[in-house]
């Protein structure tokens, strides 16, 4: 396996919440589960590492990055920017998954799966940015959203539940609005909706999580 494909499932993993902010990672064991060398997961953790997903601190080892709140403001002012155009001009939007999404992610918030929801939530928003039919944007997206996940999970431990919940009926609402064909309403309300969560971050934000080592 490629260091790239190493890279690639490494921020799969924390977009999924499989790490938390702070954790040290066990390079032995994680070289021995993705079935590759340590030099080769080294050379992801050097690419990760620069793309601000994870920290290597001297001496103690590398860690998964915890977001400033700086820097969870700066992730919504770039999906806010990204997605909207994609929502609004993709060619190849595809409301149906996005309906699955949402429907998805309407049934984890009846049986009170946080992390599902917010799975789902990011599941959506690939799909959006999936729309304009760019891999680079993809790939960017991932790196977002993995860091958005880290994010999340700083906000969840303070009040998961309120953070969550409202963002769920908006998907139902943007993606009614797209199969009426709307997609400047949308697009609008996506927007709104970004740059709104992105103004109440401070309310919500926790800077708790330390290094472990």
């Amino acid at each position: 396996m490629r260091s790239t494909e190493v890279t690639s499932d490494i921020r799969r993993a924390i977009a999924s919440g499989r790490f938390t902010p702070g954790e040290k990672l066990n390079e032995l064991a994680l070289a021995k589960q993705l079935e590759v060398s340590r030099n080769t997961l080294r050379e992801s953790f050097a690419t990760l590492c620069a793309q601000g997903l994870l920290e290597r601190i001297p001496n103690r080892g590398v860690f998964i990055a915890s977001p400033t709140l700086e820097e969870a403001r700066d992730f919504y002012t770039a999906r806010a920017h990204v997605e909207t155009a994609a929502l609004m001009w993709g060619e190849h939007l595809d409301v149906a998954e996005l309906e699955g999404y949402v429907s998805q992610a309407e049934r984890c918030l009846r049986i009170g799966d946080d992390f599902g929801v917010a799975t789902e939530s990011q599941n959506f928003h690939r799909a959006v940015v999936r729309a304009s039919g760019s891999e680079q944007l993809d790939e960017a997206m991932d790196e977002i959203l993995a860091k958005m996940r880290l994010s999340i999970i700083v906000i969840s431990k303070t009040k998961v539940d309120e953070f969550q919940a409202p963002y769920v009926s908006k998907y139902r609402r943007i993606v009614d609005l797209l199969e009426k064909g709307d997609r400047a309403a949308a697009a609008e309300l996506l927007r709104d909706t970004l740059i709104r969560t992105r103004d109440c971050l401070d309310e919500s934000y926790t800077s708790d999580f330390q290094l472990r080592a």
